[in-house]
């Protein structure tokens, strides 16, 4: 998986607060980030657990399918444009 922007402006913002307190903007920037990364990783989670189904029943082709999803979005936050 890919190093997002969106997860290094949450390390900056984590790495500032434990110097001092953040500032309004900072804190909603820092909420936002997380909330982002929370969207991010249930889409990847539902992903997986569909590739798993598929594989489970057997049927290749949603598996594919599934993983070329996976492949698109593993450099992807939430609501980016997928090519």
């Amino acid at each position: 998986m890919n190093i997002l922007p969106i997860h290094e402006r949450l390390a900056e913002l984590w790495t500032i607060r434990i110097r001092r307190q953040l500032t309004g903007d900072e804190q909603a920037d820092f909420e936002h980030c997380l909330a982002v990364n929370a969207m991010h990783i249930r889409q990847l989670a539902n992903l997986h657990n569909l590739s798993l189904i598929a594989s489970m029943v057997q049927d290749v082709e949603w598996q594919h399918e599934i993983c070329q999803r996976l492949e698109k979005l593993s450099g992807q936050p939430p609501g980016s444009p997928q090519t």
